[in-house]
């Protein structure tokens, strides 16, 4: 049965959306902007600010339900500009040991308020 995620340690929803649902078994966060729990948009910020605040707030809707970065299964990062990768993905690696998850960065059109990425998550809860 699916359930609904919401915790103050990560950004609340700025739309018709939950930070994340799950059926007890799997995890799947929405998109995370650069946004602080304040709701600071760090758009102005570098593009590895910018992943760290989105990965920030990955890992404290996983950890409201007792998960954490190794519980990860597969993540999702939208680049507005993929010559971006690079420092993002230096930025990534400090998150992840000898084994993270299966990954994909695309670029897109336009990342939602103007924003260098979004990153959304699959985590494993059993």
């Amino acid at each position: 049965m699916k359930r609904t995620i919401s915790t103050d340690d990560a950004p609340a929803a700025v739309g018709a959306y939950s930070q994340a649902t799950t059926n007890g078994s799997l995890l799947f966060t929405a998109g995370q902007l650069p946004l602080t729990t304040d709701g600071d948009l760090l758009d102005d910020e570098s593009v590895a600010t910018q992943t760290e605040q989105c990965l920030d707030n990955v890992l404290a809707i996983l950890a409201d339900e007792g998960a954490d970065a190794s519980d990860l299964l597969k993540v999702t990062i939208f680049l507005d500009d993929i010559d971006d990768f690079d420092e993002m993905n230096e930025t990534y690696a400090t998150y992840f040991d000898a084994d993270p998850p299966a990954r994909s960065a695309v670029e897109v059109g336009n990342v939602p308020k103007g924003a260098a990425l979004e990153i959304e998550a699959i985590a494993d809860l059993e």
